[in-house]
């Protein structure tokens, strides 16, 4: 069988011989690993459509020196079909999504050639294509827009999470800048999902790469440690299996049993969180697995018959043992897990599972298609249906839209009972709260409580694995704000912000029908300018939660009035005044030193000015000056985030203005910088600082995140030509990304 004429696709002018023949060797393992999962039709169709799509567009793009497109291709589907195990249609989408990309052939022509379902992928795999084109950042849209892709087709994630793996084993080949930037995307979004899919060994596959890509120094270091103590090791699990073994031959199961080192990145990790930096210190370093071969209506009672031979001979943890065979986990994985004392009183984790299971925890999901009677479908589909309802939240800020994201990817889990006996799956940490939303959500909307094995328990009560939950409501129950802090799951706090903007936004009605009654009996006009103000002086950000507020009674008539009637002689005095300033040409506004001149388009004299402390203008910036009610003058830099509230509202307050002199005082300038976690990163800005005669640094703060850092830097300069020059010379320091200006 041939999809492609080798002299055709192998000989490209433009592809070195070594690139040829790495493209002809990836073509002829995917031939091997397809066998005859295509019929003859596919395969004639698809070698027409790429010797079309050769003849018209270009489809032989290099990846990387070495690394052809073709080849990435070629080796994606032989992962597809080794290691995740799909099959016909997948296949095919890998083999024309390109060629839908380029445009070679429609996707109307994919549907009718090869069927709606390999047209339904293609269209997912372009848009994710069309998405990493526009530069996809957590921060920004495209994010979300991705996920949401994703989240449409679970096959779509499977091709991607093969792809990405297949480019993670050829990351050598890129650049410095794609290996991290490659490096921290699988470590914060193909992993996670990998493992959400059930995928272990592609998962702690990405994570290994990922942490050799993004923090070499500390990989290379445990892998030296791993292969100081190969030889011990290796002899310690042979002392640990030879007596496990004869204990099974005697008991005349069926098995296979190996031994291994834990992954490089779950020992980082397990190092980490024990704060040291040695193997000595680590709980089951080494893990052993038992296979057992058996029919599947004797899986449970082979597997404790293997957890008893074990325990036999080797003293269990007991804290330490998972039990994944009674209850799978949410993505269907199944086995026993124990950790026992070994010879030199050593801990062993050992997983005890069936082949089946095995192979369910290898291939995830997908190998839940092969047997009968084994369903994983409807939690899968239940998964992304809940990933649906929080990307299509428009009302979840950046920062929340990710966390939730991130709940539903790396999520321990724990189980409870309805009264009724039905299984429900929440991730740990989850709260009777989250139980009640998790059943419906009106249930969690009136949920006062409940009742946890006989026991009243309130809303914050922690689930634990075993628990029995009656969830107790009430018609007068309503959400509040404050319960946002007692969930933890996406689908809670989803449906929680919608109940609450609801209520806040029919409150909001009421206070403003309220305000509109008493402002009419006060004999004063109600406009967006005064509640503005009156936002303002109680401290509101929120228009709704204020007027809210007011229909609440929690902010009295009383105190309002005051307010207004303040309001109303000092714009009585502002209008008086601003009639009596003396106009010319142009004007002038001096600092007390006169370091720095404003000239504004109206001749205001004699008031003094200040920076607003919302935006901290400095010499140089664009700024335009705010009039007070008061008379007073406040100077913002033009793209200040409140200006164009204050330009719609009080624009008549505006006034033109711009630097004239000298450079002025040292003022305090907050950089958000953000790159490569480095252990060195704080220090290397700081001395940066310290080579700056001109420029102050106030404070620094940095945050980890995922391999990445995000750092904010407060400096004192005094003009922007100074501060651009900082900005330039930051982002020349070894792994930073970017370095932004942001508000105070």
């Amino acid at each position: 069988m041939e999809l492609m004429r080798e002299e055709d696709y192998f000989k490209q002018s433009d592809w070195s011989d070594v690139e040829c023949k790495n493209t002809q060797i990836a073509y002829r393992k995917m031939l091997e690993s397809i066998d005859d999962m295509l019929s003859q039709e596919d395969i004639e169709l698809i070698h027409s459509l790429h010797e079309e799509a050769a003849r018209t567009v270009d489809v032989h793009s290099i990846c990387a020196p070495g690394f052809t497109n073709l080849q990435h291709v070629f080796e994606t589907v032989s992962i597809l079909i080794d290691e995740v195990g799909l099959g016909r249609v997948v296949i095919v989408a890998a083999l024309v999504t390109d060629l839908v990309r380029v445009g070679a052939i429609s996707r109307e022509k994919v549907a009718e050639r090869f069927g709606d379902q390999v047209a339904v992928i293609c269209d997912g795999m372009v848009k994710v294509d069309e998405l990493y084109g526009r530069h996809i950042s957590l921060q920004n849209e495209n994010f979300r827009k991705l996920l949401f892709t994703f989240a449409q087709d679970v096959r779509v994630i499977l091709l991607m999470l093969s792809a990405r793996l297949n480019t993670m084993r050829h990351l050598k080949a890129f650049s410095p800048e794609e290996q991290m930037r490659i490096g921290q995307e699988v470590s914060y979004l193909y992993a996670p999902m990998a493992h959400r899919m059930g995928l272990y060994g592609m998962k702690s596959e990405l994570e290994d790469l990922s942490m050799k890509f993004t923090n070499r120094e500390v990989y290379l270091q445990i892998a030296a440690m791993l292969d100081e103590t190969k030889r011990d090791r290796d002899e310690y699990i042979h002392q640990f299996l030879a007596p496990l073994r004869m204990r099974l031959d005697e008991s005349g199961m069926n098995y296979e049993m190996k031994g291994r080192t834990k992954t490089i990145s779950s020992i980082y990790n397990k190092l980490k969180k024990k704060k040291i930096m040695s193997l000595e210190g680590i709980y089951d370093l080494f893990a052993i697995r038992i296979i057992i071969d058996c029919p599947l209506k004797v899986e449970k009672a082979e597997c404790w018959r293997a957890y008893s031979i074990v325990t036999d001979l080797y003293q269990p943890n007991p804290v330490r043992l998972k039990d994944w065979i009674s209850v799978p986990k949410g993505n269907g994985y199944e086995s026993l897990h124990i950790t026992v004392l070994g010879p030199g009183k050593r801990w062993v984790e050992v997983q005890i599972r069936t082949k089946r299971m095995d192979e369910v925890a290898e291939k995830g999901f997908c190998a839940h298609w092969k047997y009968k009677g084994i369903k994983s479908e409807e939690n899968m589909e239940k998964w992304l249906a809940n990933i649906r309802e929080v990307l299509e939240n428009p009302e979840l800020s950046g920062v929340d839209f990710i966390d939730d994201f991130k709940l539903n990817l790396y999520d321990k889990e724990v189980f409870a009972f309805t009264p009724k006996g039905e299984l429900r799956r929440l991730p740990k940490g989850a709260t009777v709260l989250d139980f009640a939303f998790d059943i419906h959500t009106n249930v969690g909307r009136k949920c006062v409580g409940a009742i946890v094995n006989d026991r009243n328990v309130p809303l914050r009560y922690e689930i634990k694995n075993g628990d029995q939950v009656e969830i107790l409501t009430s018609n007068h129950q309503e959400p509040k704000q404050d319960w946002i802090n007692i969930v933890v799951t996406s689908k809670a706090k989803t449906k929680l912000r919608q109940a609450i903007k609801e209520q806040t936004f029919k409150r909001s009605q009421i206070g403003r029908e309220i305000l509109d009654r008493k402002f009419k009996n006060w004999k004063v006009e109600f406009n967006d300018a005064i509640l503005n103000e009156l936002m303002k002086e109680f401290g509101y950000k929120d228009i709704n939660i204020f007027l809210s507020d007011v229909g609440e009674e929690i902010i009295s008539s009383e105190k309002i009035k005051e307010i207004v009637d303040k309001d109303r002689t000092e714009q009585d005095h502002y209008m008086i005044s601003a009639d009596g300033y003396h106009v010319e040409d142009k004007g002038e506004i001096e600092d007390k030193k006169g370091s720095s001149v404003l000239m504004l388009d109206r001749g205001l004299t004699n008031i003094e000015y200040t920076l607003a402390k919302c935006c901290n203008p400095i010499f140089g910036d664009p700024v335009f000056a705010f009039v007070s009610a008061t008379g007073g003058v406040k100077i913002h830099r033009e793209g200040c985030p409140n200006e164009t509230d204050m330009r719609r509202k009080f624009g008549y307050r505006i006034l033109d203005a711009r630097w004239r002199g000298n450079e002025g005082n040292m003022l305090a300038v907050r950089l958000r910088v953000t790159g490569t976690d480095d252990i060195g990163i704080v220090t290397n800005i700081s001395q940066l600082f310290q080579r700056e005669d001109q420029v102050k640094m106030r404070s620094i703060t940095i945050n980890s995140t995922e391999g990445g850092f995000e750092g904010d830097v407060t400096v004192m300069v005094s003009s922007t030509e100074m501060l651009g020059s900082l900005i330039k010379k930051i982002k020349t320091i070894k792994g930073v990304y970017s370095v932004v200006r942001i508000g105070q």
